[in-house]
């Protein structure tokens, strides 16, 4: 009986271990891809993968456009355009869809970039920042624009 009951607990401890380990890898998705045209990807854990509509979006993900446009639509309602020749990081992305308290940090390393700010902004106007090669844009409007050419000289605030 003692073998059964180390051999059932060695069993259930392994199970538990595995459970925590997948769900520590399971990231709640921070956004979705709502259109696609072109070659797009997603780089995410080394990996790089086209992108399509209806796809989830992550913290850390890179999204890279070649000849291609993204637009991803996120949690807080905020919206982002990607044209084409573009790379944008992920960095980070915190939202309490209660209090609408978060952050939104991204970087644009290249390529074009259109913004439409959602509830995260609106609750704290300094939470988000978008980071180019040659400026960091606190963001305390509802859109803009920006573009960054990937020769630009990197600086830091």
């Amino acid at each position: 009986m003692a073998i059964m009951t180390t051999s059932l607990t060695r069993s259930l401890i392994v199970a538990a271990a595995l459970s925590v380990a997948s769900h520590a890898q399971a990231a709640d998705p921070i956004g979705q891809i709502k259109t696609a045209t072109g070659a797009v990807t997603i780089e995410r854990s080394g990996q790089a993968k086209p992108a399509a509509i209806g796809d989830r979006v992550y913290e850390t993900d890179t999204i890279v456009t070649a000849d291609g446009t993204v637009g991803i639509t996120f949690a807080d309602n905020s919206m982002m355009a990607l044209g084409p020749q573009s790379r944008l990081s992920l960095d980070q992305f915190a939202f309490n869809p209660t209090t609408h308290d978060g952050r939104f940090n991204a970087s644009l390393a290249k390529g074009t970039l259109t913004v439409k700010s959602g509830q995260i902004v609106k609750q704290t106007p300094e939470a988000m920042r978008i980071k180019t090669p040659a400026a960091l844009l606190g963001v305390r409007g509802t859109e803009f624009a920006v573009r960054a050419d990937d020769a630009a000289p990197a600086t830091t605030p």
